[in-house]
Order: structure tokens, then C-alpha cells, then sequence
């Protein structure tokens, strides 16, 4: 079996992270959508959160597992057995952090190759920081995330009074 592992923060998934995630499943027998339990940034999420969202979002995507993870991504892609692991591109601006990223995984796990995958065009500027700032604004979002993302911002950050 050819499993990949997709890791993130996923705070909050977008449709860009299933356009991804979607290009992967067809490329994979299945793909481990690893949610990050350390974000490092300040999030709208908690983990439980998180992968609840992301159950919701890719219900309909047979092929593809969601777990959280803790530590570094390289030992958890291990433990999965996946010697794949699947990041996005959107801009050369993310190149230069990504390729960081996939040579010190390397260095950590050699076994371990990063494939890069770039959105549809029309998610080339979609990122989880702009969604965020979108909803603290209240601005719609039915273009940038899933459902389940935006019934939990009506029902939890912003609910109708």
C-alpha cells in the first residue's frame, strides 16, 4: 500500500488544503491528513477542534484518514509507515519556507521524500492566516472554506444573536 502523509495545523482546513488533499487521494491508496497538535502561532482552533472540522470536511473522501499528531511530523510519518509526505505551494514565497522544511525532514528521516503540490488557481492565494482575519471581520466565507468551518464560525465565534 502507497500511503502519504499530508501534516498541518489545518486552523482551519480551507478549500485549498482539500484541493491538495483531494490531488493526493488520487495519487495515493490512502493519505493520512495529520493534524499538528503544536501550531506554534496563535489559533482561532483547539485540536479537537481541528479534527473535527477536518472529519467533517473530507467525509466524502474514502481514502483519507485523519489523526492528530504530536512531535515532530517526520517521526509520526514513521510510526504511520508512509515515506511520503505531501506539502502545498502557492507562491515562490512558500517555496523558500517549504524546501527548508522538506530538507531538514530529510536530514532527520531520509527515507522520507516530500512531494510538492500546487492548488488549482483559483486557491493560489487562499491561506488559513487569511481566512482567519476574513472571519474576525465577519466577511464571507463561502469561497475560501468547507462547510463545517463555517458553521462553527456562525455558531461558536460569531454566533447571530
Amino acid at each position: 500500500m502507497h500511503r502519504a502523509l499530508y501534516p498541518g495545523t489545518f486552523d482551519p482546513i480551507t478549500l485549498g488544503h482539500l484541493d491538495i488533499l483531494n490531488k493526493a487521494a488520487h495519487m495515493f491508496d490512502e493519505v493520512i491528513l495529520a493534524v499538528a497538535d503544536y501550531t506554534g502561532k496563535d489559533s482561532n482552533f483547539n485540536l479537537e477542534e481541528r479534527l473535527n472540522l477536518c472529519n467533517e470536511a473530507t467525509n466524502g473522501m474514502p481514502n483519507v484518514k485523519v489523526m492528530s499528531f504530536s512531535g515532530l511530523v517526520v517521526d509520526f510519518a514513521q510510526k504511520m509507515e508512509c515515506n511520503t509526505m505531501i506539502r502545498g505551494l502557492r507562491a515562490v514565497s512558500d517555496f523558500e519556507y517549504e524546501l527548508s522544511l522538506a530538507l531538514t525532514n530529510k536530514k532527520l528521516k531520509p527515507q522520507i521524500e516530500t512531494i510538492f503540490l500546487v492548488p488549482s488557481l483559483k486557491y493560489m492565494y487562499l491561506s488559513s492566516s487569511m481566512v482567519r482575519q476574513l472571519a474576525d471581520l465577519k466577511a464571507p466565507l463561502t469561497d475560501f472554506v468547507p462547510p463545517p468551518v463555517i458553521r462553527f464560525y456562525e455558531q461558536k465565534i460569531y454566533p447571530k444573536a
